[in-house]
Parts: C-alpha cells; structure tokens; sequence
C-alpha cells in the first residue's frame, strides 16, 4: 500500500465519521476553493493546495514523495526527534520501518492546528448552541491558539525525518474523528442513566482498561456517581480545547454530562458553575483508540505491521488486521 493511499484513505474515513456530518466537511473544501479563486496571483504561492481535498489542516504527509510502498508503521502519539532517532536506531538492528505515523501534528500542520478549531462551532450548534454563539465564542479562542503556536519550532521533528530520510504523516482530527463518533453512539445507544454507568462503559474498552492500569483511567473530575447523567456531550474533536464560556451554552441547550479527553482547570471552574458533570476519560487512552479505529479501517484487507510507541497501544477490533 502506497503512502499516498493511506493518506487518502484517512482523510476519507475521517470525513465519514465527522462529527459535524459530511456535507459540513465538504462545505470546508467548496470554501476554499472560493478563497483560492479570490487570491492574487502573487499570494497564491503560500495557499495550501492541500486543503482543496483535505479539511483537517493537521494532518498531513510531512515528509515523502507519497509513492513509497508502506509494509511496517511506527505509530506513537507524539512522533518527535526522539521516536525518530529511535526509528533509526531500529533500522540498524534491522527491523523494517517504513512509515513514521504520529497522531499529534508536527510540521506545517501543528502551525495550522488552529484552524480546525473552527469545526468545533458546527459541532456545538448539533448540540443545540445558537451559531452565533458557537461562532462568537469561539473566535476569541481560536485565536488566541493562532498566537501561541507562531513562535513553536514547528519543523524539528520533519528535519529529523527528513535528514534520516524516513517518511512521516501525520493524523490528528481524523483520528479524534474516530473516537468522538464513536463514543457518542455508544452513549446513544446504551443511554447510561447515572455518571457511574458512564464510567463502566468507558472502563469495559480496552484502550481505557489498559490506561486505568497504569493509573490514568477515566475520572469524574466534577459531579457524583449518583448523579443522572441527562444529555452527553462528548467533546474530544476540533483541534484543542474550546472557549471556556461555552459552558453556559451548553447547559441552555440541554447538556447535562460531558465526555472529554482532558480539561483545563480554567475550563473545569466555568463548568463547574454551571453545574455540569466532567469525566475524563483520558487524553493518550483516547487518543488510542482513535488511532486504533483509523488503523482498523486503513489496514483491512492489507498486511501491515504495526509497532507501537510513545504513548500508543495496538488494540485491534478486526481478526484480519490484527498484529
């Protein structure tokens, strides 16, 4: 399978399983297509062509032709020097590593993280919050992310890569994708009547299983067990955390529980005033399973070897591609 090809297919699973719904995706690539068309020539240069056919702006191939045959991945959570290093490191005793896979961006995609941000306000007004409001609250924020990401040094980890001569990609919101859609339905359907149920479902998966071993399991950081969990929320897609004033919304609209990867104690006092249930169910053990159901769907009807890293662990829900 050719790296190009299992770029592709991420971002068209990824569409699939977009919490917004894949018209409002598509809606993206239509709108930068008009943005395109609406530049000088001389600003074209710095467009990102990429982003005609792909929405999520962070992930990306960061280093490769594309064309190259992919037999074996190292997938980590973060792909930073170190993995790379320890990639290479590999090679030489001869294990084969064809393609470096990291969920968290690096490159040009980290400094366009931001810009997934946006989905976040689609996603909100699915929960019942006015656009406008959805909108409004979340450009301060978005922002504010633009501005903390300018001075990182964004190539690092793509130079290693690059100097070492190892391919490298990148998928972020496609994976989170993944595990917001597919907690969501699980909720859906099994409707848990009190936050204790909620944490019993998240516990009997084996990405959360796995992390509540080694101490960081899933956590009700605010309400009780016995309290009824009312409207879920699950809130683990669009980049990074959200405005924090989004809270009040959501209570308006219904929302009385939300599922998150992690929450920033700015964040957790807001909702803590509006009174609503926080579990956490834990950042890396969600990021997993994410990677895990993208893994799932890229690698079916193909034989290829995971080895896993930094974070990640290969949980496989497919007989055929089990490694």
């Amino acid at each position: 399978m050719k790296l190009q090809d299992i770029y592709k297919k991420a971002i068209e699973i990824g569409l699939e399983n977009d919490p917004r719904g894949k018209d409002a995706a598509m809606k993206d690539l239509l709108r930068r297509k008009k943005e395109l068309d609406e530049l000088k020539p001389d600003e074209r240069e710095f467009f990102d062509t990429e982003s005609l056919q792909n929405p999520y702006s962070d992930s990306r191939i960061l280093y490769g032709t594309g064309e190259e045959e992919i037999k074996n991945i190292l997938v980590g959570i973060d792909i930073e020097v170190g993995e790379i290093l320890l990639a290479d490191n590999l090679r030489s005793k001869g294990r084969h590593i064809d393609l470096l896979l990291s969920h968290h961006p690096e490159g040009r995609a980290y400094a366009n993280l931001y810009s997934v941000m946006q989905m976040q306000s689609d996603i909100l007004n699915r929960f019942g919050v006015p656009i406008n409001i959805a909108e409004g609250l979340m450009d301060g924020r978005i922002k504010e992310v633009e501005r903390r990401l300018m001075p990182a040094n964004h190539t690092r980890a793509v130079d290693a890569a690059r100097l070492l001569n190892i391919p490298f990609l990148c998928l972020h919101t496609p994976a989170d994708n993944m595990v917001a859609s597919y907690l969501q339905r699980l909720f859906d359907e099994k409707k848990p009547y009190l936050v204790a149920d909620v944490l019993d479902i998240l516990k009997g998966i084996p990405e959360y299983k796995d992390a509540g071993l080694h101490s960081v399991g899933p956590k009700i950081t605010l309400g009780q067990k016995n309290r009824k969990t009312g409207k879920i929320f699950v809130d683990m897609t669009g980049g990074t955390e959200g405005a924090k004033d989004i809270f009040e919304s959501l209570t308006t609209s219904g929302v009385s529980t939300i599922v998150a990867m992690h929450l920033s104690e700015d964040h957790r006092k807001e909702a803590e005033k509006n009174h609503l249930n926080v579990v956490i169910a834990g950042h890396i053990s969600s990021d997993t399973l994410g990677l895990n159901l993208l893994i799932d769907g890229l690698t079916k009807g193909e034989s290829i070897e995971i080895l896993d890293c930094s974070g990640f662990r290969r949980f496989s829900r497919s007989e055929s591609t089990r490694n």
